[in-house]
């Protein structure tokens, strides 16, 4: 099978193809690689992710559900901040003790009203332990890419175990690649100008990630 075969075949399936059609992609690829590398219990995968958040500069911290408003709030007031963003679908009561100013993800919440916001606060899809991934999806608790990429702080909430997987492959199992998915290692950074490493060029200079559990 040629590189030209596997080409044609990705349009094939993309456009759908007439009845028919090869589906080269999907049949003639290998796929037997490994979907975990090593065998962790949960509590080690959750451990990992920690460790990885942590390596890419992610600032990580763990929470019950109880201690989750107060967990948001602090991090909100360290970072001084007077306005948040917010997706349409974010529980409520997880700003229940600030009183900063709401940006909602509406039509009114365009790129130049975002570049004036100081945090954004969302849930997420999936993470995943081996490369310290926070995945979204544009759900309703996670809002439009825009809202994740322009505030120069975000606060992401994980539930763990639940939405902790070891590996990209697994991750790929329970997430739709129809959907918009925004894919996030750290804060963001760029070493392309002489490998100095200069953050908050494509998107927010902190990252909080709150590991909720319970």
């Amino acid at each position: 099978m040629s590189s030209r075969d596997i080409i044609l075949g990705r349009v094939r399936r993309a456009l759908g193809g007439p009845p028919g059609a090869p589906t080269t992609y999907d049949t003639d690829i290998d796929r037997d690689y490994l979907h975990e590398h090593g065998d962790r219990t949960t509590t080690q995968t959750v451990e990992l992710l920690a460790v990885n958040l942590a390596d890419y500069r992610a600032n990580v911290h763990r929470c019950t559900a109880g201690e989750l408003e107060a967990t948001v709030a602090r991090l909100l007031a360290e970072h001084g901040s007077r306005s948040v963003a917010i997706p349409g679908g974010l529980h409520e009561e997880w700003l229940a003790q600030t009183a900063l100013t709401r940006v909602a993800d509406d039509a009114q919440c365009t790129p130049a009203a975002l570049d004036h916001v100081d945090s954004v606060v969302t849930a997420c899809s999936v993470a995943i332990a081996e490369t310290g991934t926070i995945v979204l999806d544009g759900s309703p608790d996670q809002g439009r890419r825009r809202i994740t990429l322009i505030p120069d702080h975000h606060i992401c909430v994980v539930r763990v175990p639940d939405q902790v997987v070891s590996s990209v492959p697994q991750a790929l199992e329970r997430l739709d690649r129809t959907r918009p998915l925004t894919w996030i290692s750290g804060p963001s950074a760029t070493s392309d100008i002489e490998l100095d490493r200069v953050e908050g060029v494509h998107g927010p200079r902190t990252l909080e990630v709150i590991l909720l559990s319970g």
